[in-house]
């Protein structure tokens, strides 16, 4: 930047200085800061495969609801002295795929803010990642909101839900509260989760069985991405419609039966899906197996109850509050359960303070 030729010597004087003071704004502007709390979800009619990678357009619609008490905390720093961005999960500095993955969230919030500065990014999960637990979901509502906010933008919940989706497909679920459905939709302007029950509107809560906490091998990314090659995959897409409209007057009617059937059928689909893949997918281990062989039989013996598995080894047994103690004493006393994680129905994605 210099003065335009020609000018006089007081006119070149008072360009300089307000080039000046352009550029000691810009070099010692604030740093812009905001944090974010969001929730993992548990899908009842599950999301798996895209009809478009990039957006993350899904091939069918689904319905989820947050879980209360297990939580991503994010907090996001636009820096202009920063070089690159930086990501540090749980007090460990990340590079690699998962940096890169939260730095292409972060471009399009720079694009949407015109802004330039790198950011740093500190999140902190209370509960295991990668293990079927809807990590990344959580992790990329609270990344949307905190990075959303530290760059100045103002966005709407559907615009929110738009834009976590780009990181993470089960994320845009992740924003609003409650029970949630995501809409396919025609496109990127209209494929965006909304609730369609407040967290207090039934009272359920997921017992999750852990039965691992190691990391999978094959993240949902890459699962999603194999959809396609299996034979069933057509048939469960086309079926979709049929299932999301069961399981969303099941929930609107409180009706624990008819949501009990078709949870379970949509979990089993989704699997069968994964395991007929090109490479197959096989996230149950022997403990999955024992887990929902037993929730069948306690169910069959009048327990209300039932299970659904995401793309991990660790089972989500959905039960009325009433049942939770019950529940998940029968959970501890399985073999290969190495703990019992209950939550109930959770809010929506929030900005929180450092004290909260």
């Amino acid at each position: 930047m210099k003065p335009s030729p020609g000018m006089d010597a007081v006119s070149v004087i008072h360009e300089y200085t307000r080039i000046a003071c352009l550029q000691t704004t810009w070099y010692h502007r604030p740093m812009a800061t905001s944090s974010a709390l969001a929730h993992p979800n548990i899908a009842f009619i599950k999301y798996w495969g895209n009809r478009d990678n990039g957006l993350r357009l899904p091939m069918n619609g689904s319905i989820s609801m947050n879980l209360d008490g297990l939580f991503t905390r994010t907090t996001v720093s636009f820096q202009p002295s920063l070089p690159f961005d930086e990501l540090i999960i749980n007090g460990r500095e990340v590079t690699g795929a998962a940096l890169d993955r939260v730095a292409y969230l972060l471009d399009i919030i720079r694009g949407m803010a015109d802004i330039h500065e790198r950011a740093e990014v500190l999140t902190e999960n209370n509960f295991p990642s990668g293990t079927g637990i809807a990590s990344s979901a959580s992790a990329f509502a609270a990344l949307a909101l905190a990075g959303s906010k530290a760059a100045g933008l103002d966005l709407n919940e559907r615009e929110l839900s738009r834009l976590a989706r780009r990181g993470s497909g089960s994320a845009s679920r992740s924003i609003p509260g409650g029970f949630v459905e995501w809409a396919m939709g025609t496109s990127d302007e209209d494929s965006f989760a909304f609730s369609i029950a407040s967290p207090d509107h039934w009272r359920l809560a997921d017992c999750i069985a852990i039965v691992s906490a190691s990391h999978k091998q094959t993240g949902s990314t890459e699962g999603h991405a194999l959809a396609l090659t299996s034979p069933l995959q057509a048939a469960r897409v086309a079926d979709g419609p049929r299932r999301l409209e069961i399981c969303r007057n099941a929930i609107l009617n409180r009706d624990f039966e008819l949501f009990a059937s078709i949870v379970e059928l949509d979990s089993d689909m989704m699997h069968a899906v994964m395991m007929t893949s090109t490479p197959a997918l096989h996230y149950w281990k022997p403990a999955s197996l024992g887990v929902m062989n037993a929730v069948r039989q306690w169910r069959g013996a009048g327990l209300p109850v039932c299970y659904t598995v995401d793309a991990g080894p660790n089972v989500h047994v959905m039960c009325p509050e009433s049942e939770i103690q019950t529940v998940e004493t029968k959970l501890r006393a399985i073999d290969g359960v190495s703990d019992v994680l209950v939550a109930r129905a959770g809010g929506a994605a929030k900005i929180v303070t450092n004290g909260e």
